[in-house]
């Protein structure tokens, strides 16, 4: 008979009061944002949004923000978290400091609503600015449109864009200049500018060669690293402005 060792009993989890200091709105009474706390138990793995959910459901039924898929892809939970834009579904609280209260806000930059809500309007206008669509040459084809892995890597990375915000209203011009396109549209305009099925890249460069378009980014690397989907945003940008300059894709 073969011995069988004992193993030791895993530990459960112990929740943690967690104390968030947010930064609340409401336009029919509010003349400013202002701060209010709250405290919750939470367990390390639990997410922001999670904090967020168990106020509004357990606590103040008023606090407004906006979720959907809560799994890093609609891109709506986008908000300032100590500082930093994030996505309240894709931050964890074992990865943030708790020994002091986390405070959470709406993002910069764009018109505040209510709560942790802005208006995202002037973001959309930007990217429809740059027809963030595929402009092929010639009539409709009879087969797929093909192309090669390395066609496809060249502009790969812009496509994991989900339209979070977060790389626009990081961007200390974007915050004094609402003429600006801002990182996210600009991004958008690289993915097809450099597609090798698209034949609208001039029409789009000369869209970016505007005073408020690709010349405005200081290249302060906020962009990028406010990402929460990892893409080379400063990088994208300084494409756009080398094939401006070289008018070479």
């Amino acid at each position: 008979m073969t011995a069988v060792a004992e193993q030791a009993p895993v530990a459960a989890p112990v929740a943690t009061e967690v104390t968030f200091r947010i930064s609340r709105f409401l336009p029919e009474v509010d003349s400013a944002p202002h701060w209010e706390e709250y405290t919750v138990a939470l367990y390390p793995t639990d997410r922001v949004l999670t904090a967020l959910e168990k106020i509004k459901g357990e606590i103040d039924g008023s606090l407004s923000f906006r979720r959907s898929c809560g799994h890093g892809i609609c891109g709506s939970d986008a908000m300032r978290i100590n500082g930093r834009n994030r996505l309240a579904c894709k931050t964890l609280v074992k990865d943030l400091d708790i020994r002091k209260p986390i405070t959470v806000e709406a993002i910069k930059g764009l018109p505040l609503e209510k709560d942790l809500i802005v208006d995202m309007d002037p973001l959309f206008a930007a990217y429809r600015s740059v027809l963030p669509f595929l402009s092929p040459e010639g009539h409709e084809p009879s087969r797929e449109r093909l192309q090669s892995a390395e066609d496809r890597a060249v502009f790969d990375d812009g496509t994991k864009c989900i339209l979070c915000a977060c790389c626009t209203t990081s961007c200390p011009v974007f915050w004094s200049d609402d003429q600006y396109f801002g990182p996210a549209a600009i991004v958008a305009a690289n993915r097809f500018i450099f597609d090798s099925r698209d034949a609208g890249a001039e029409q789009r460069l000369e869209i970016l060669n505007e005073k408020e378009g690709v010349w405005r980014c200081r290249t302060t690397f906020n962009c990028t690293d406010a990402c929460p989907r990892g893409i080379e945003v400063t990088k994208a940008i300084q494409q756009v402005k080398r094939a401006l300059i070289f008018r070479r894709v």
